[in-house]
């Protein structure tokens, strides 16, 4: 009876444990792609600043990408 427990328990464990790595696989390509989006958005601000196009003085600059964390 205890086996049978202890069988459930570990698979319902490991069912949770593959649901994160589900989702973190997820996020992980939800970023790669902001991260390549913006990429390609800095790129399009470079070439329009280096062709003389300017923004008005009270807005920002445009923003850079972070750096990247290492997991």
């Amino acid at each position: 009876m205890e086996l049978t427990d202890h069988q459930t328990h570990l698979k319902s464990v490991t069912e949770q444990a593959q649901g994160l790595i589900d989702e973190i696989n997820q996020l992980e390509a939800q970023a790669k792609n902001k991260r390549d989006m913006l990429l390609k958005l800095q790129g399009i601000i470079e070439y329009l600043q280096q062709t003389g196009v300017e923004l008005p003085k009270e807005v920002p600059a445009p923003p850079t990408l972070p750096e990247e964390v290492e997991s």
